[in-house]
């Protein structure tokens, strides 16, 4: 068995910013030169998380949606008072999302549905830069 790790960079905008990585992974997949294996995608920090969708505009404008629903930016959060930087909402979607995702490697193809695309969500209240690590574990 094998083990490859690889990352990219990139900048978001934050306030629930999401963006299509597959094509990021599926290159770092290619450089691995592994088979068969488990693809591993993790983004540290607690306010991004990693998920996958069909990443299309109708649908990015429904995960935001749906996240505000879920967890307000304007209503009172502990974290707020307490550090008063404005992103307990971040902290709380964040935590229900993950910061990681696995997928199959079959025949150097990475396992996705016909309309699945993995998806960076930047929840922070700020732009960032965010580091997303792949580590592939296979033959």
């Amino acid at each position: 068995m094998s083990v490859f790790t690889g990352d990219f960079t990139l900048g978001t905008s934050g306030n629930t910013d999401v963006t299509d990585i597959t094509s990021q992974v599926c290159g770092l997949v290619s450089l691995s030169g592994i088979t068969n294996g488990i693809v591993l995608v993790y983004v540290p920090g607690s306010t991004a998380a990693i998920t996958t969708m069909e990443y299309e505009p109708g649908l990015v404008r429904d995960l935001k949606a749906a996240l505000e629903r879920f967890a307000p930016e304007d209503i009172t959060y502990f974290h707020n008072e307490r550090w008063h930087d404005g992103n307990g909402h971040s902290h709380i979607r964040a935590s229900f999302i993950g910061q990681s995702e696995s997928f199959p490697l079959i025949n150097r193809e990475l396992l996705l549905g016909t309309w699945q695309q993995i998806i960076l969500v930047d929840l922070d209240n700020r732009p960032r830069t965010r580091k997303v690590f792949v580590q592939i574990y296979g033959q």
